[in-house]
């Protein structure tokens, strides 16, 4: 049995968080700035537009990063095989950009980590079987429920960005249906 590199863009994802966090926890979370985005945006410093990308590969610790990574490697390569790497990565990309240029303009705190890519996943995944002109029931129970659950926690005190969970889920119902919007039938002979 050969061991194969299955999934190229979210191993590597899964891997550079695995790094950053070991990095962090090692050197007394002296990456953590580079790797956490907000509160604040110098709009002319190069660094803090590198941040927008990069602040999903920081976990505030080793729970943090496993819960994350047990969802995006179960969702992740399925999601990669039906949209190819290129796309999954923009779509990472766009969930990042969004969700972080969000937190800065509305928030006064930081945020890092993966949940906002993985709740993106999340909804990506209801969305896969869907036709054209359809709306999935999938999709629908899945909004409600995990965007429900966030809107429900986001009532407590606690350290998890409920609002970066809702926007990476917009972003994984928005890039979804726009590509089945995008999807040409195919005709069998």
């Amino acid at each position: 049995m050969k061991i194969v590199y299955n999934s190229p863009v979210v191993l590597t994802f899964a891997l550079a968080c695995t790094l950053v966090l070991a990095v962090n926890l090692a050197t007394g979370n002296v990456l953590l700035p580079l790797f956490s985005v907000g509160p604040t945006m110098h709009w002319g410093n190069p660094i803090d537009y590198l941040r927008l990308f990069t602040y999903v590969l920081g976990h505030a610790g080793v729970q943090h990063l496993v819960g994350n990574m047990m969802m995006l490697l179960l969702l992740g390569p399925l999601l990669e095989e039906k949209y190819g790497p290129r796309l999954l990565l923009g779509m990472i990309a766009i969930t990042a950009v969004v969700t972080g240029l969000l937190q800065v303009l509305l928030f006064d705190d930081s945020l890092l980590g993966a949940s906002g890519i993985v709740f993106m996943m999340i909804i990506l995944a209801s969305v896969t079987n869907a036709k054209r002109g359809t709306l999935p029931v999938t999709l629908v129970l899945v909004v409600v429920l995990y965007i429900g659950q966030e809107l429900y926690n986001a009532i407590g005190s606690d350290q998890i960005s409920q609002f970066a969970h809702i926007i990476g889920g917009a972003c994984g119902a928005a890039l979804g249906l726009a590509r089945v919007g995008r999807a040409t039938t195919r005709t069998t002979s």
